[in-house]
């Protein structure tokens, strides 16, 4: 088939694909429960689904040609819908949630976010526990971004695919084939779930929470099969979550250049050093506070776990910081709006974008004083284009409003201020807990279900850079592409009497 017949149809044969792949995930995992004795109808009738959805998708689809920009966001909008529509299935029938916060608890897996709808953790089988954990381990790489490492029709015609869902400001490509570039951030992140997973094993935890806590902490993702997350833990499992935790929210290009033996490339990146100094500078500042509350060595390590856990979006608790100071915590509030690196699993508005904006103020104060000067902005060596800070001013404006415009509602729906703006805050930027109801060692579950559906869809919204999901709201849009206007039949004009 030409690639002019197949445009299209690229998104059906990706969607297709992925929800094929999915079933097959979801049949093992009930495999592996029937195994356990564990109750395996929720994971055998989602891969039902997922197999049901998926066949007619992929026989309908094709693969050829580079699909328009229109056919790639169909296709990123819709997986990121399906893939949670299908894995909330298992937590309604195994685990015996609303189908509300079922589907809360799935997107909060897949868009790597953390946010748990779970009341009752001794209500949840373990191999629930492992699947919301692998859920997590691929949003965190990104659920496409994984599938083009594995198939190679996709990488045929998914530059767009690739582009559109990797996070952050910039397009950082490490070989000319994008199924190598897949590869080489599928690689980075394979390494580090294994070698996190040994760590934490060989640090004192269970192997099971070890390989649970592996797919979690490399994702910047933070779910954990134990109700109060890293609390009940020996001190040396802390501090493998602090370094994995840090590693996680660092572009993956840097990480495959530094393993590749160009270690000097960490220091000269100025999103790095950035992120660094933040970290540090962060968690001595609620060290601090956290004096008085703790021995010094469990101060260091609880302040600046909780200062990585939520700079880098991941969400896990040592410690329930409900009860500390209210400037440690409003320094934790104001670190999840900064986020990881772009190119990283973390999430957030992303460091990157805040050094653009910073140089972008600096450059526009300077013009003040010459208003004819030619100003080019750069960060580090490198040089931004206009394009770049306009999608930056576009993003962090969405961002804000739609922050406000949730909190707002959470708010006006019956809780009280701190955690309405927090459960925006850290679901927009799929940090996971925050304050007040949804704390670290609280669940989302008690919300109003209009504030759950919409802090749903904050984290889709989210994970998927905000940018990307507003534009659906554009007119242009919901119009039909050039070539099937010109396509679809016309109906004939009367003809005009003479005389």
């Amino acid at each position: 088939m030409s690639p002019q017949r197949a445009r299209g149809r690229f998104a059906p044969f990706v969607l297709g694909t992925a929800l094929l792949a999915l079933a097959a995930v979801l049949a093992t995992f009930a495999l592996g429960a029937a195994v356990a004795g564990e109750d395996a109808r929720g994971f055998a009738l989602a891969a039902a689904i997922g197999l049901g959805l998926g066949l007619p998708l992929r026989r309908v689809g094709r693969a050829v040609g580079e699909p328009t920009r229109r056919e790639a966001l169909v296709a990123v909008l819709s997986l990121w819908l399906l893939f949670p529509i299908v894995g909330h299935v298992p937590f309604v029938v195994s685990a015996g949630m609303t189908p509300l916060n079922a589907l809360f608890e799935a997107m909060s897996g897949f868009t790597a976010t953390g946010a748990t709808a779970i009341a009752d953790f001794d209500a949840v089988p373990a191999s629930l526990f492992l699947f919301r954990a692998f859920s997590q381990w691929v949003g965190g790489v990104g659920i496409l971004v994984l599938f083009i490492a594995v198939f190679p029709q996709l990488a045929i015609a998914g530059r767009q695919v690739f582009h559109t869902e990797m996070p952050g400001p910039t397009e950082q490509r490490l070989t000319p084939r994008l199924r190598h570039t897949a590869g080489i951030v599928l690689s980075v992140y394979l390494a580090l779930s294994l070698v996190c997973a040994v760590a934490y094993v060989m640090a004192g935890m269970p192997l099971f929470d070890a390989v649970a806590h592996a797919f979690t902490t490399v994702s910047a993702a933070g779910f954990s099969p134990q109700a109060r997350s890293f609390e009940s833990y020996h001190p040396a499992v802390d501090w493998v979550a602090i370094v994995f935790m840090t590693l996680a929210a660092v572009n993956f290009a840097l990480l495959w250049r530094a393993f590749g033996g160009r270690p000097r490339e960490l220091l000269r990146d100025p999103e790095l050093r950035a992120y660094l100094v933040i970290v540090l500078l962060v968690g001595t500042l609620v060290t601090v506070q956290l004096a008085p509350l703790y021995l010094p060595a469990d101060a260091v390590r609880h302040g600046f776990f909780q200062v990585v856990s939520i700079m880098t979006t991941t969400g896990y608790a040592s410690t329930d910081y409900e009860s500390w100071p209210d400037a440690a915590r409003a320094l934790l509030v104001a670190l999840m709006f900064i986020g990881g690196s772009a190119g990283s699993a973390a999430g957030g508005v992303k460091v990157a974008r805040w050094l653009i904006m910073a140089q972008h103020t600096a450059r526009e104060v300077r013009r003040a004083l010459h208003p004819r000067a030619v100003l080019p902005l750069r960060v580090g060596d490198r040089r931004v284009g206009e394009e770049v800070v306009r999608a930056v001013a576009a993003f962090i404006a969405l961002y804000t409003v739609l922050l406000g415009v949730s909190a707002m509602t959470v708010a006006w729906l019956g809780e009280d201020l701190t955690t309405a703006f927090t459960a925006a805050a850290a679901t927009i930027g799929n940090v996971g807990p925050g304050l007040g109801l949804v704390g670290p060692m609280a669940s989302y579950a008690d919300l109003h279900p209009v504030s759950r559906g919409l802090l749903t869809f904050n984290m889709y919204a989210g994970r998927l850079e905000i940018v990307t999901v507003f534009v659906l709201a554009t007119p242009g849009w919901w119009r039909l592409p050039r070539a099937l206007r010109r396509a679809a039949p016309t109906a004939p004009r009367p003809e005009r009497r003479r005389g």
